[in-house]
């Protein structure tokens, strides 16, 4: 069994609030998604022009997804929501894929924004909202600061958490000192993105791979928690080579569109999300503070950072909505890729029970 650490413990040494997963064993593959069920539209909200992928009519679902990803990360779920007869919505969120990257306002509070005013240019009240690593973020802060937006919540590795008693580079540089942090070295302009982006290919299959179910027994330990300051954001992790020759989950056609996108965009949006960290603990200090009473579902791989040096304990306590608690064996970070079947089937049973009743099939915002 992994060793489990309360958050505050994970969060002074990683510093990830959900970025990293580690573990072996491999996933079960799916079916490639029908392409031509998905839609694509650039929608004007909050000031900015934001990508959209759209499947399905019917009840809306919001699908928000992590770092390094963008909306094709939800390619397996956007079908069967469709098929299931919901109106799914997966858009890149700000600074990634084909939404602008505008150069600074990537606060917590602009990012909901984004997501509130999206749903009104679609005519949208309320949708369920499905949050993957960061996206996993926004979903609960969205919930807690908009519940009648939100009125249901599906959170995939990252669980609720409470407001921490100072802002996190502080926490981190007071609690691990001489150790290398993600956040920490994010903070820095142009040396992670000087990093990432000489091979915006490299970057992302050495990142997927440690962080998959695929990686070997204490890859993502040495990395987060292990490795001194002044290391690079690359310098523990093996380059496995394409996934192919690692995993059954992710096919190489499927990773050259993560590498084009990146290569195409660079990660300069995408990390300047984490130099907000500070900046939400001040502009928002009610996040962490409030309970969420919308029926909530919460999924995680069993090798997953987030569960396995995290704590469930402030989700059961804050969270009197939580139905169920999803552990799957054998799975990594990237939970709705790694394991599709499993967490589409778990999906569309909590919507179907939750959000929508059967005689209400076109409830809320029937499409």
């Amino acid at each position: 069994m992994p060793e489990f650490l309360d958050r505050r413990s994970f969060l002074k040494t990683s510093g990830t609030t959900g970025l990293m997963a580690a573990g072996i064993t491999g996933p079960v593959a799916a079916a490639a998604p029908r392409r031509d069920v998905i839609r694509h539209r650039i929608v004007r909200t909050n000031g900015i022009d934001m990508h959209v992928a759209e499947a399905g009519r019917g009840p809306a679902v919001l699908l928000l997804h992590g770092f390094p990803e963008f909306w094709y990360s939800w390619r397996h779920q956007l079908p069967a929501l469709a098929a299931a007869g919901f109106h799914a919505v997966a858009p890149d969120l700000r600074g990634y894929g084909h939404t602008d990257a505008p150069a600074g306002a990537y606060s917590l509070r602009e990012n909901l924004a984004d997501l509130t005013g999206l749903l009104d240019a679609l005519g949208i009240a309320a949708a369920a909202v499905v949050g993957h690593d960061q996206g996993a973020t926004f979903a609960w802060a969205g919930a807690q600061l908009h519940p009648e937006r939100f009125p249901a919540v599906v959170a995939l590795g990252v669980p609720y958490a409470a407001r921490l008693p100072m802002p996190l580079t502080q926490f981190i540089r007071q609690n691990n000192p001489g150790k290398f942090n993600v956040v920490l070295y994010f903070q820095r302009p142009g040396v992670a993105e000087t990093e990432l982006d000489a091979d915006a290919a490299r970057t992302l299959r050495m990142t997927m791979f440690a962080l998959s179910g695929q990686a070997p027994p204490g890859l993502v330990r040495r990395w987060l928690i292990d490795t001194p300051e002044g290391a690079g954001y690359l310098d523990p992790l093996p380059d496995p080579g394409v996934p192919s020759r690692w995993c059954d989950w992710l096919t190489d056609r499927e990773f050259g569109r993560y590498a084009r996108e990146f290569g195409r965009t660079g990660f300069d949006g995408a990390i300047r999300r984490y130099r907000a960290f500070d900046f939400d603990w001040s502009d928002l200090p009610q996040v962490g503070t409030l309970k969420v009473a919308q029926p909530t579902l919460y999924i995680t791989g069993e090798l997953d950072s987030a569960y396995v040096f995290g704590s469930l304990n402030e989700m059961r306590a804050n969270v009197p909505g939580l139905r169920d608690v999803v552990i799957m064996p054998g799975c990594g970070h990237w939970t709705q890729q790694e394991r599709p079947r499993e967490v589409n089937d778990h999906l569309l049973g909590f919507l179907r029970s939750e959000y929508v009743r059967p005689d209400e099939r076109r409830r809320p915002n029937g499409r």
